[in-house]
């Protein structure tokens, strides 16, 4: 987290348990409006307003008491403890004014009003601290009436190592702790593999690790394919090398034009001398540059290093489209399509976004937009300060830059309706589903549930869950079966336990959340109506009549009723459209060989099959790699490392005797003792 000064404590309010009784608020929140010159609180028609919403508002007002006058951030606190919303200000009591009435509100303000219980406000030094404290605070705590940013991936880059003879070309993601030379961001892996596989056949530079080169005796592949000068065998001297490194350097930093004249020179001066096959070489390796610069697009020849954002909205949904230009190339294009309420402009949502985004990552001298921003100035500067440089943020209205914006603009467009395109088609399906299996109404939100294990070992449940925008993959959950007194293969008692865990934490969930709305929570309740509900409508089973009995069991027996069940009873082949379905009410039944709704459920079923193979692989392979060393208290990943480096093996470390232990470099003797203890039942 981003430090930030904090001024004395008193700045800090985290409960209510003593206020006074909210006709004393009010009165008190009147005199104080006049007595610090802020907007009066005529409280006169605040009766009109829903009770939870009057409840809320007199919460806020006895905390807007202790809000600092200076800048800093707030946080707005459900009865449960969840973080509703978390705001900055130049003046937190100002800010805090706003919400201090029950009317006058958009219904999106109001519900966060009436679930508010409690604040917490931190003072900053200056505005720029309070913006990075809640971003910082946003992405921790994701909060659901703020701007979220959905795909918070890093990004990929180009590493030119810079720790080796032979300098290494990789991919690299994460912190820029290795010595080299990084290029990019680029917008997508994709976009990194081609560009790699380019320079690769331009540059001839190796892409293998550092053992893999440091053991080779002969060249590999690529070199066989013109992929690779082979450093690692001597085919090339490390001086001839060293060049080819300073031209793909140079071409990424940006001297492509240079780069090319100089292998156009090399290619003439080796076709004039008669040596045709370098000549070739030479000529491969410029069409391999031209590929590059072919696939990237627009590139601009005013902006050297720029990140563009366009936003768009339609349906009540909001897209932002980004580029990334940097040494006047294009590295690529990525759509965003964050959280955020209907009742946003687009403005709001893209400043909100840019905070989020840039939070830990790099920013580039020059960020261009599509809208002006209301904290552009407090944004930049808070961008600077992390920089160590001066970024400028820019709407331009005219010229290159102009253009790119545009284009920017246009992919925004262009992505956000296929997203909508795609989410209309998602519908169809899930209405498809719904007349399929007799509901009454297409289900908003579909649960798929698998098992896998080997003969009962390393036994794993999966659910998956697709909804109107297709598999939320963020929804998706693994159960480890714990049961011990389940018969090791048993599918149908794996499938009553994680039925049971699964629908006895919503009732949890539920039960929270109804306490914390309160007696009056029609209107949130209809506020939120397209909101991704947490509970699902519709169960499918992998599976016949026994796992769908054993499913409809365990919901009668946790009095669930609003939740219809259906399982899926492969067929002689899978996908042959053979699946046999079990709905309550109907005789077992298939459906049309050519039924979308056949080809949905089919897909719902892969996709839950894949992830529970796939956790179930990984919950093995853990099994397999894991040491006795990790089941004793006290040994962590620095002395297992020590004590394996000195043995060799956990075998090895089960027959040393305890002076051998205690010798070992980070192994104090009371660790050696707990060691030896272990392998020898705690004898002396």
């Amino acid at each position: 987290m981003i430090p930030v000064q904090k001024k004395d404590s008193g700045a800090v309010c985290a409960a209510n348990a003593d206020l006074p009784p909210a006709s004393e608020l009010d009165d008190q929140a009147a005199g104080d409006a006049e007595t610090l010159d802020l907007p009066g609180l005529d409280l006169g028609d605040d009766e009109a307003a829903p009770a939870s919403v009057r409840q809320g508002a007199a919460v806020i007002r006895g905390f807007w008491r202790h809000a600092p006058l200076g800048p800093g951030v707030y946080r707005m606190i459900a009865a449960d403890g969840e973080v509703l919303y978390v705001g900055k200000a130049k003046s937190v009591r100002r800010r805090i004014a706003s919400y201090a009435r029950a009317l006058g509100h958009t219904n999106r303000i109001a519900r966060m009003i009436a679930l508010t219980a409690s604040m917490v406000f931190i003072s900053t030094e200056t505005e720029t601290d309070a913006l990075l404290l809640e971003t910082n605070y946003i992405k921790q705590m994701k909060p659901r009436f703020n701007v979220l940013m959905r795909d918070d991936k890093s990004f990929p880059y180009i590493l030119l190592t810079g720790d080796h003879a032979a300098p290494q070309i990789a991919k690299h993601r994460g912190a820029h702790h290795k010595k080299g030379d990084y290029f990019g961001p680029f917008a997508s892996v994709l976009a990194v593999n081609r560009t790699m596989n380019a320079l690769e056949r331009a540059f001839l530079l190796r892409s293998c690790s550092d053992s893999f080169y440091e053991n080779r005796t002969r060249p590999c592949l690529l070199h066989q394919i013109k992929r690779c000068s082979a450093p690692c065998t001597g085919e090339i001297s490390h001086e001839d090398y060293a060049r080819l490194v300073a031209e793909a350097r140079d071409f990424l930093s940006g001297k492509s034009r240079a780069v090319r004249d100089l292998l156009a020179r090399e290619m003439a001066e080796a076709s004039a001398a008669l040596e045709f096959e370098r000549a070739a070489r030479l000529r491969d390796r410029i069409s391999a540059l031209s590929a590059i610069q072919g696939a990237q697009g627009v590139n601009p020849k005013s902006v050297e290093e720029a990140d563009v954002f366009a936003i768009v909205e339609e349906a009540g949904q909001f897209c932002i489209e980004a580029f990334f230009f940097r040494t006047y190339q294009n590295w690529g294009n990525r759509a965003y399509f964050p959280r955020a309420d209907k009742s946003l402009t687009p403005p709001e949502v893209l400043g909100a976004f840019l905070a989020q985004f840039y939070d830990d990552r790099p920013a580039p001298r020059l960020i261009l937009l599509s809208h002006e921003i209301e904290d552009h100035a407090v944004l930049a500067d808070a961008l600077s300060v992390k920089a160590g440089r001066r970024i400028e943020i820019a709407c331009p209205q005219r010229g290159e830059k102009r253009e790119l914006v545009d284009h920017a603009a246009q992919n925004a467009r262009e992505a956000l309706s296929r997203r909508l395109a795609e989410t209309t088609s998602q519908e169809k399906l899930l209405a498809a589903l719904g007349e399929a299996f007799g509901l009454e109404r297409a289900p908003r939100r579909v649960e798929v549930y698998d098992n896998s294990h080997i003969m009962g070992t390393q036994a794993v449940g999966a659910m998956v869950v697709a909804g109107p925008t297709g598999f939320m993959k963020a929804h998706y959950r693994t159960f480890n079966i714990k049961g011990a007194d389940l018969t090791p293969g048993d599918d149908y008692g794996m499938m009553r336990e994680v039925l049971r865990r699964r629908f006895v934490r919503l009732a949890k969930e539920r039960a929270l959340a109804e306490a914390a709305a309160g007696e009056d929570s029609s209107d949130e309740g209809a506020a939120e109506a397209d909101a991704f509900p947490q509970r699902p409508d519709l169960i499918l089973i992998d599976g016949g009549k026994g796992q769908f009995d054993a499913a409809n069991g365990i919901l009668a027996e946790l009095a669930v009723e609003d939740v219809a069940v259906a399982a899926i009873a492969k067929g002689v082949d899978r996908n042959a459209g053979r699946e046999t379905f079990f709905v309550a009410g109907k005789a077992p039944f298939r459906l049309a060989p050519r039924d979308p709704a056949l080809y949905f459920v089919q897909r719902l079923r892969d996709e839950a099959h894949r992830f529970a193979i796939g956790t179930h692989r990984a919950r093995r392979k853990k099994d397999f790699t894991r040491s006795p060393l990790d089941e004793i208290a006290g040994i962590g990943p620095a002395r297992k490392r020590a004590l394996l480096h000195a043995f060799g093996t956990a075998k090895a470390i089960s027959k040393a005797a305890l002076s051998d232990l205690e010798k070992v470099a980070g192994v104090n003797a009371a660790t050696a003792r707990l060691v030896y203890d272990f392998f020898h039942d705690g004898a002396g």
